[in-house]
């Protein structure tokens, strides 16, 4: 009779031990868990990408989001997408971006406050990236415009041109054909791209119908503010192209050099 109840004592205390052998692992589990999950979340490359507009809005801006994200899968970036100005209110939330996509923004789209946060962020090393519409932004905002690089004066209907790539070097053009066949809707600009401006691709206006700029008629180029970089594409209106793997090439290499990424 002892024994037996020794027996059941034993295995009481063996039951208990084991169930908090079983709490134990579980809490140290959920600690690592969390260590490991900031971790990555410190080491996480993060980008906004802003796509307010205040003139004429883009079909394509919900096909850009989504190829964005898939692009993001690949690199490990982090996105998060916003259509709020209140974004660019404080410094100290803004530069935890290594860098700003304008996605199709048009029209003035930050208020005074928000201009100078996003210009400090900017010459302090964020990096900026335009797709398709950089030119067509804030054009009553002289350092946005300057920084930009041109001004956006009109564009013809939609065609394909052949486009020209002047630096294949350049993580933006190194996978593009030399002279790259590429329907989209091409801007012309109000007058030559600023001098500092690196040219990166042009387009060839015997090859299309619509231009006003001649022989020197360029479409995506980099420049620096200061610390920070500044990738700017005038290509990317239409559905398609965020399906085109050079364009989305095109893209990510565009990204990644804005943030001083090397691949």
């Amino acid at each position: 009779m002892l024994l037996k109840l020794g027996e059941l004592r034993l295995t009481t205390v063996l039951s208990k031990l084991k169930k908090m052998n079983n709490r134990l692992l579980l809490f140290f589990f959920s600690l690592l868990l969390l260590f490991v999950t900031s971790f990555v979340q410190a080491k996480s490359i993060k980008i906004l990408v802003f796509s307010k507009t205040n003139g004429f809005r883009h079909k394509s801006i919900p096909a850009a989001k989504e190829a964005l994200i898939k692009m993001a899968n690949q690199q490990s970036w982090v996105l998060t997408f916003t259509e709020d100005s209140l974004a660019f209110n404080e410094y100290k939330s803004l530069k935890q971006y290594k860098a700003v996509v304008f996605l199709m923004t048009t029209g003035k789209v930050l208020g005074t406050k928000q201009e100078e946060i996003f210009q400090k962020y900017i010459e302090k090393g964020g990096g900026l990236i335009t797709l398709h519409t950089g030119t067509d932004c804030e054009m009553n905002w002289d350092w946005y415009m300057n920084t930009i690089g041109g001004k956006f004066k009109n564009h013809p209907k939609q065609q394909q041109a052949k486009f020209l790539v002047e630096d294949s070097t350049h993580p933006s053009t190194k996978s593009l054909p030399r002279t790259w066949m590429h329907f989209d809707e091409i801007y012309n600009f109000v007058s030559p791209v600023i001098t500092s401006a690196h040219i990166l691709i042009s387009v060839d206006e015997t090859s299309y119908s619509g231009g006003t700029m001649g022989n020197n008629h360029p479409i995506a180029w980099y420049d620096y503010s200061k610390k920070g970089r500044v990738f700017q594409t005038a290509l990317g209106h239409t559905d398609n192209c965020y399906v085109d793997k050079d364009m989305l090439a095109h893209v990510i290499g565009g990204i990644n050099w804005a943030m001083g990424i090397k691949h």
